[in-house]
């Protein structure tokens, strides 16, 4: 079975709460969302707030993936440049697939899902992304299209004396 992917769904309490579950229960599986494990739903919450006043506010975008029993099952947020002389690109955040879905391919069908969806967006012609370097993440999103176009060494700090490389890729869509 595969997900059913909605862009721009109608923001609802069960879809924020299925949100809010989903990026807890990837960052306690180790996922390379914005956190270290161990995290609570409050811990996440703030972080989620502040895509959900983006979206609000136009600037960020959402693609959301349920499983075929409607359970928010993987995410990706697509935020709109506010720069003038960089509106033809677009940045995708917090890109995850549940624990329990992994395995299945449901990554690269949320990728593929992500770049149709950056494709209906008005002059977007590219998806920038970063990524912790370390697990590998990179070579996955190489095999969906993308291109490494820089890293920062140690740039993030995952825990004293571990430190990793934050990756930029770069997805043209033309």
């Amino acid at each position: 079975m595969s997900l059913t992917f909605t862009f721009d769904p109608p923001l609802t309490r069960d879809l924020r709460d299925g949100v809010l579950d989903l990026w807890t229960d990837v960052s306690n599986a180790g996922g390379s969302v914005g956190f270290v494990p161990p995290v609570t739903r409050e811990d996440i919450r703030p972080e989620l707030v502040r895509h959900l006043v983006g979206m609000a506010e136009g600037r960020t975008r959402l693609l959301v993936g349920h499983d075929e029993e409607g359970r928010v099952a993987a995410t990706a947020f697509l935020a709109l440049n506010t720069h003038r002389l960089m509106r033809h690109w677009l940045w995708l955040y917090t890109v995850m697939v549940h624990p329990r879905h992994q395995g299945r391919g449901y990554g690269r069908d949320l990728m593929g899902a992500a770049a149709e969806a950056a494709r209906t967006c008005e002059g977007i012609e590219a998806i920038r992304l970063t990524c912790r370097g370390g697990l590998g993440l990179e070579r996955f999103y190489e095999s969906c299209g993308y291109k490494e176009v820089g890293r920062v060494p140690g740039a993030i700090r995952v825990a004293p004396g571990d430190d990793r490389d934050d990756v930029f890729l770069l997805l043209p869509l033309g």
